[in-house]
């Protein structure tokens, strides 16, 4: 009952306790390679996730999903480490230890394998419609287990878009990022917002959160999803409002002690 107790907000909890947890079994393999003598040293750790990469399936069903999870879709074989229903229900495909194939060739910040860094957690939502409250309300309680075990700074938590703008645009714009922003997840702006300063850089601002510019089009297309509900291409007086503020929560983080991701600390690319 860990995720119950330590649950920050029990309003949550309510009408999820015959949610149904159901564990995937996946392929057991040797870690020991058969040509080399077993000769084992204690100096190492497991993959420790850095990122969460919220997805929505597009996918008529539960079922329909969780098959083609398994097994391939039209782009080949896929999976996520965790499916969730309209109802709740909760699916673990692959371990979370272990690279699951839900991110392609996402970037954020420093990273570039988004696979090997992230969880990837698929809703089952066809994306013309909106998300279910029983499943929000089961992803909170996911992401507090997954944030508290990882250590997983709980701004880093993102959408498929936004690691991938160029070819992907989920979760639609009916995912309630503000509802988890309520709930201490993803960064999301204030309520009040000053208007940017002359000369402020929005671009500069999609990089320190960690937006890649190769295609800056696309960038905004995921930036306004996110945000904004739509698909814009063009930033107004509000977008830059938004990322002014977003700028100024990452600088404030970082001045009063709470470390900054490893993905704002990386490398930032030019524009």
């Amino acid at each position: 009952m860990f995720l119950i107790k330590h649950f920050a907000h029990p309003r949550v909890v309510t009408g999820l306790l015959g949610t149904l947890l159901v564990l995937t079994p996946v392929a057991c393999r040797s870690p020991r390679n058969s040509l080399a003598e077993w000769m084992p040293s204690p100096n190492f750790n497991a993959r420790r996730p850095q990122l969460v990469v919220i997805h929505h399936t597009a996918g008529a069903s539960f079922e329909y999903s969780l098959k083609q999870l398994k097994t391939h879709n039209d782009g080949g074989p896929v999976s996520a480490h965790y499916l969730i229903g309209r109802n709740g229900r909760i699916a673990q495909l692959v371990s979370d230890d272990d690279r699951a194939w839900h991110a392609g060739t996402g970037t954020w910040g420093a990273y570039r394998d988004i696979n090997s860094i992230s969880i990837g957690i698929e809703l089952d939502n066809n994306g013309a419609e909106p998300f279910s409250s029983p499943q929000i309300d089961a992803l909170l309680i996911l992401l507090e287990d997954l944030t508290s075990r990882f250590r997983i700074p709980r701004t880093q938590v993102v959408g498929h878009a936004d690691v991938e703008p160029v070819f992907k645009a989920d979760p639609s714009g009916f995912f309630p990022w503000k509802r988890l922003a309520e709930h201490g997840f993803g960064l999301w702006p204030d309520e009040n917002l000053q208007e940017a300063p002359a000369g402020f850089d929005p671009f500069q601002a999609l990089v320190l959160m960690g937006y890649s510019l190769k295609d800056k089009g696309a960038t905004l297309r995921a930036f306004r999803l996110h945000y904004r509900g739509d698909r814009g291409t063009v930033l107004d007086e509000m977008d830059l409002r938004i990322l002014f503020n977003l700028q100024g929560k990452i600088y404030r983080n970082a001045s009063a002690g709470d470390p900054l991701s490893s993905v704002q600390k990386g490398k930032n690319e030019p524009h």
